[in-house]
């Protein structure tokens, strides 16, 4: 996996480890809360043909550094922005999953014109009627949440992981704990986790209109996809969000949960190969 370090600004000096395939229009993937690069496995490979498809662990996650610092929606996409301008990318699409979208979605609203297009797969977005699960709610509880977290278990991140699956297939559920578990999981990695459920809260809490009203003025493409049997960010979330943006396109997924990108893997990823790439590459 290649690594880069970044330069300038809040993020500077800070190690991102990334994968690419493919060649042709640049695409970035961007996980969600506790993901990592690798578990876009499945849209990697399927992109890659038609695509210079880019999947990066944001910082505090997978194998990127994990600073001490305040993991803001804000700060991820300044992680983001480094991370296309050390690769010297202009342009790009992003796609966005869970957490994901929101930090995909600020960096549109703050870098439009870096951003080709954007798509939503199972994303959470600030300013509307969504309200994080009475564990995560807990889990943010400072004190609670570093006592809660050193009884973790791989065990444990499986069984809660599998309720975020509509059908739940145990080589994903293995794949997506036991891959770099160790450097996932450190004193470091879970002191990131809890940062990022504390710290997003003011993204959705206080500037959740902010958002909503930027949204409406945001001129490209945009694709939602959604499980409707997504019990983290309930459907109802994604109407939502698709009727503020008035031109989006949202593709529903039936008998799916959070991770339509790997329940559904073959059906998603046709939808995002015709909405990303399916086009010719502009010049």
């Amino acid at each position: 996996m290649p690594e880069l370090r970044l330069r300038g600004g809040e993020v500077d000096g800070l190690a991102l480890h990334y994968v690419v395939e493919g060649r042709g229009p640049a695409v970035v993937l961007v996980h969600g809360l506790g993901a990592f690069a690798e578990s876009w496995r499945h849209t990697l490979a399927a992109l890659a043909g038609r695509a210079t498809v880019l999947a990066l662990d944001l910082p505090g996650f997978g194998a990127s550094a994990k600073p001490r610092t305040r993991y803001r929606l804000g700060y991820f996409a300044s992680a983001l922005h480094g991370f296309l301008d050390a690769l010297g990318i202009r342009q790009a699409s992003l796609v966005g999953h869970s957490l994901g979208a929101a930090i995909s979605l600020n960096y549109a609203l703050t870098h439009p014109s870096r951003v080709e297009r954007l798509a939503l797969v199972g994303g959470v977005v600030p300013g509307f009627s969504y309200r994080p699960s009475w564990i995560y709610r807990l889990i943010a509880v400072p004190g609670l949440g570093e006592a809660l977290s050193l009884c973790a278990s791989a065990g444990l991140y499986k069984a809660a992981l599998a309720r975020c699956f509509h059908r739940p297939v145990r080589e994903e559920i293995d794949f997506f704990v036991d891959y770099q578990y160790a450097a996932r999981t450190g004193a470091e990695g879970r002191a990131a986790y809890l940062a990022t459920l504390r710290h997003v809260r003011t993204d959705f809490e206080e500037y959740g209109p902010d958002y909503r009203r930027a949204i409406g003025m945001l001129d490209l493409p945009v694709l939602l996809i959604h499980g409707r049997q997504d019990r983290v960010v309930p459907p109802v979330h994604c109407a939502e969000v698709a009727e503020a943006f008035g031109h989006a396109a949202v593709r529903w997924v039936d008998e799916c949960g959070h991770f339509p990108q790997i329940e559904h893997a073959q059906t998603v990823n046709v939808w995002l190969t015709e909405f990303l790439v399916g086009r010719p590459a502009p010049r």
